[in-house]
């Protein structure tokens, strides 16, 4: 593919894109995070009721965790397509597919009403989230990353990623709310179900939102070239075969810089929930508030992580991150043993500002490794490869560590551990900053960085 320089985005244009990218993977953060909080303050009692709290915790999260493992199956269906049809098409499905799901939950029997049934039907619900959520993360980071110029991207990029922490502020601020006003029993026999029916109405607003915005160019462009090329008789891999036969090595970097990233985040917001209730015995309202403070700044914090790297580069500031979360792992189990709210609020937020150290940059650092014709199913794969090693095991592994040992050191260690190899990956991977998406690096000599203009990346674009 010829290359043609990422003209700067027209500033309208690419507030529309950023508003719909952000809207939809808040909307989809929503459902996703709102089923964590839940496998750890209320699934546990409802679907999978047992004598021992840490035991029915333990078989909540493995239903969180086939969530995640149905994930890079929607990164393939989803990318295959993504890169054959369109971003914004794929996006609409996987909006519909996971709020439908999400709305669902809302209304199934509990164990009590149908028995094993009833695990069986909310396991199914979270295959289809899992499944959807596989293609939504690639396709809002490239239809924002293909849409802005070269040298802003990692700020324009980087909002799509603050739909995560948005998403979970909006389900733990809805859950906190409820706790706050219902008593423990109203809570587990209908308030629960709120948050999740609440998860329809939301979708339609974000469908109105993604509907209104425009193809990629950058996509238009490979599609136009690989339509000329296939009318000449040029017979075209699927998206998947190529990555994996000529782009390995970035499914592997985007991985590794995954990794921490997502072990680190779900003990900070879901593994905490059970740390501070169950083993601490402290109110969930405590918890719960703790990470609805801590994802507030982590949601304002996330785009100004992602314009720095636009200055010091994606490798750098994503250093910072995975080396500060090594060292503040065991820093934050101390501080939640203080059983002190405050202190609490402050653990779970300065974790979730080194998580946005390793998460702000992270949406232009691995569009950046692919070339377009393979871009959504590559920025996929590795993503979603990331989530089964890294995130579905996360909780599962720190809850059975706290049952074995009764202690959360091995928990700060598995979270060091998980940081520094994030690390080390990027240390030893190139750096990506002011790549040129329109140009394909497979088809010759990977291009330098473009050059820098004195006072270009203003903070905030």
């Amino acid at each position: 593919m010829a290359s043609q320089a990422t003209a700067p985005p027209a500033r309208a244009g690419i507030g529309r894109i950023v508003a719909a990218s952000l809207v939809g993977a808040t909307i989809e953060w929503y459902d996703f995070f709102l089923y964590g909080s839940a496998a750890a303050l209320v699934f546990n009692t409802l679907f999978f009721p047992s004598s021992d709290p840490l035991v029915g915790t333990l078989l909540s999260f493995l239903t969180y965790a086939v969530g995640f493992a149905a994930r890079p199956l929607g990164g393939i269906v989803f990318g295959h397509y993504g890169d054959r049809v369109g971003r914004k098409k794929l996006l609409v499905i996987s909006l519909l597919m996971m709020g439908g799901a999400t709305f669902a939950m809302g209304l199934l029997p509990t164990h009590a009403s149908i028995g094993v049934g009833a695990p069986v039907l909310l396991t199914v619900l979270r295959l289809v989230q899992g499944f959807a959520l596989g293609g939504e993360w690639g396709g809002a980071v490239l239809l924002v990353s293909e849409h802005g110029g070269d040298a802003r991207r990692g700020f324009w990029a980087s909002w799509p990623q603050a739909g995560a922490p948005g998403g979970n502020l909006l389900a733990t601020g809805v859950l906190a709310l409820l706790a706050a006003v219902q008593s423990d029993e109203a809570f587990l026999a209908w308030g629960w179900r709120v948050p999740f029916l609440l998860s329809g109405v939301l979708v339609m607003v974000g469908l109105w939102i993604r509907i209104s915005v425009t193809e990629s160019p950058v996509f238009l462009a490979a599609r136009r070239e690989a339509e000329a090329a296939a009318a000449a008789g040029a017979q075209e891999k699927p998206p998947v075969v190529e990555v994996f036969r000529k782009s390995w090595r970035e499914v592997l970097t985007a991985i590794g810089t995954r990794f921490g990233e997502n072990i680190s985040y779900y003990i900070l917001t879901a593994f905490v929930l059970v740390y501070v209730t169950v083993h601490l015995e402290l109110p969930k309202s405590d918890a719960l508030n703790a990470v609805l403070i801590g994802s507030a700044v982590h949601f304002v914090t996330i785009p100004l992580w992602g314009a720095l790297s636009d200055r010091l580069g994606r490798r750098p500031v994503t250093l910072i991150g995975a080396v500060g979360m090594a060292l503040w792992a065991f820093a934050f189990f101390a501080l939640l043993d203080t059983e002190s709210f405050p202190v609490i609020a402050l653990a779970v937020t300065v974790g979730l500002l080194f998580h946005g150290a390793m998460y702000g940059p992270q949406a232009a650092f691995i569009s950046e490794l692919f070339d377009t014709k393979v871009r959504y199913s590559g920025a996929s794969m590795g993503s979603q490869l990331a989530s089964i090693i890294g995130g579905a095991l996360a909780p599962i592994i720190a809850v059975e560590l706290l049952k074995d040992h009764d202690s959360a050191l091995p928990v700060a260690v598995y979270m060091s551990f998980a940081a520094l190899v994030t690390a080390v990956t990027v240390k030893f991977a190139r750096e990506t900053r002011g790549r040129d998406l329109a140009a394909d690096e497979t088809a010759g000599p990977a291009p330098l960085p473009a050059p820098r203009r004195e006072g270009s990346v203003p903070l905030g674009g």
